[in-house]
């Protein structure tokens, strides 16, 4: 699962963070991230389950769907009944790591040391979240990469923003959880467009 993730990542090294996105919603927003490779609905969003299962059903083949703010084992199981591949944590829980990987999902727990860093690693992650990236910035990347073996998946998540997302990418970065800089509840289809490609235009 881990070579999923970072196929994904390697298409396009965007998280989009669709936090408050309503279902009725979802169609309008698949539409206008057309092209991204990995979608999250958190779990703190209303009727979050509707949405992931949503995007499962219409999103193009090889978009990897996913939860974010998944915090307990249920949540991992209410997550995999709607056959989202992804499971994504703003914490380091070794059981909901274990509870992802035992249903053959991804698990992208977030950490915010080293040491929780090598924590979940050992518990089975496919990769990291650093999280909150605005206190991560790339030098913390940098230094991560020089520990961490080198295959890690690094992807800072908060802060990330279209000028800042070059000197992440030069530190080390495989990728970005974009959630407010991206997506935020009521913005239209062309304002998203927009958004989007703002972040994709930076990274290139």
């Amino acid at each position: 699962m881990t070579d999923m993730l970072r196929d994904c990542l390697q298409r396009l090294p965007l998280i989009a963070i669709l936090r408050g996105m309503k279902p009725e919603e979802a169609p309008a927003v698949l539409q206008a991230l057309a092209g991204f490779s990995i979608l999250e609905v958190p779990l703190n969003s209303p009727r979050p389950l509707e949405s992931i299962a949503y995007l499962v059903r219409h999103a193009p083949s090889g978009v990897l769907i996913g939860a974010g703010t998944v915090l307990t084992e249920a949540e991992v199981a209410d997550v995999a009944a709607t056959g989202a591949k992804l499971i994504i944590a703003p914490n380091c829980a070794a059981p909901v790591i274990a509870a992802a990987k035992a249903r053959g999902m991804i698990a992208l727990p977030g950490v915010a040391t080293p040491t929780e860093a090598f924590t979940a690693l050992a518990a089975g992650a496919d990769g990291l979240k650093m999280f909150p990236g605005e206190l991560l910035p790339p030098a913390a990347v940098k230094a991560w990469r020089a520990v961490l073996p080198k295959d890690t998946l690094l992807v800072p998540t908060g802060g990330v923003t279209p000028d800042n997302v070059a000197a992440y990418r030069a530190a080390g970065a495989d990728g970005f959880g974009i959630g407010s800089a991206l997506y935020k509840p009521g913005l239209s289809r062309d304002e998203l467009k927009q958004k989007a490609a703002a972040f994709v235009a930076a990274l290139r």
